[in-house]
């Protein structure tokens, strides 16, 4: 039997799933944002929404899902293998109103906290000895809060934007949420973390290609010390230069650009690879 891997089925996180599966050498093409099923690579694809493939995973009857943090802590699939993506990043927030004079969690003791998020909202407030009802809702939370509905609520924050237009204010920061490919270890998924990894790896990174002079290679080593050798090759008719040739963090190179210079670095070229595999 192949294994199933949930794809988000719409919004920002199946555009930047999408791209990394494109990226990584897996093709799309059957993925149409309407809960259709593909088969690629042994691997059956089903789109579905996030929360729930959370719930499909939690239930062991999908292997694997790309999902965001707080799916995760509301399913408890913590335990679980995962990969993170980097992408889709936000904050789940605990948000009460900026004139209700509460500075803390605590001050929400005996209160009624909304919520998409039930069960890690209990589990949280539960971790900090604090008592609250909490209300599971589907829909828009900021304005049962600015009605007095509810004392407070724990939802996503990416801007904040929705939060102050509601006179809302952020008493504590539960979890800094991003998209996360999280799976059971099934053996079919092997290729697919391996290729994901090696993807997002390769987004860090440059390769790098310059003239150095050879007495100057250990100092390049110097220079970028994660570096476990370049590659050097001989230049044709040249025996004051040598071609060196090695991977790099990008945030790196650009820190260390000037100091290449300074060694004796030339005819300097760095490309985005498609894949690093360490």
């Amino acid at each position: 039997m192949s294994v199933r891997v949930a794809i988000p089925s719409r919004g920002r996180l199946r555009d930047g799933v999408v791209a990394l599966l494109d990226h990584a050498g897996y093709p799309t093409s059957g993925l149409r944002g309407s809960g259709a099923r593909t088969t690629v690579d042994g691997m059956e694809l089903i789109e579905m929404r996030p929360r729930d493939a959370g719930a499909w995973l939690a239930t062991g009857r999908i292997d694997a899902a790309f999902l965001s943090t707080d799916i995760v802590l509301e399913e408890a699939l913590e335990g679980l293998a995962s990969v993170p993506l980097g992408i889709a990043r936000s904050e789940l927030v605990l948000a009460s109103r900026d004139d209700d004079g509460r500075t803390t969690s605590a001050d929400l003791a005996g209160g009624v906290v909304a919520t998409h998020l039930p069960r890690a909202t209990a589990s949280w407030f539960g971790g900090h000895g604090t008592e609250v009802t909490v209300v599971a809702m589907g829909g828009a939370l900021e304005g049962v809060c600015a009605a007095g509905l509810a004392d407070a609520i724990v939802d996503l924050r990416e801007t904040g934007t929705s939060l102050s237009q509601n006179r809302l204010r952020v008493l504590a920061t539960i979890a800094e949420c991003q998209a996360l490919f999280v799976h059971d270890g099934a053996e079919g998924l092997a290729d697919l973390t391996l290729r994901l990894q090696a993807a997002l790896d390769a987004g860090r990174y440059r390769y790098v290609m310059l003239h150095l002079p050879p007495d100057e290679v250990a100092r390049l080593t110097v220079l970028f010390p994660g570096l476990a050798a370049p590659t050097v090759l001989p230049l044709a008719g040249r025996d004051d230069l040598v071609a060196v040739h090695l991977v790099v963090e990008g945030d790196a190179l650009w820190r260390r650009l000037g100091d290449i210079r300074e060694i004796g670095g030339s005819g300097i070229v760095a490309l985005p690879p498609d894949a690093v595999l360490p």
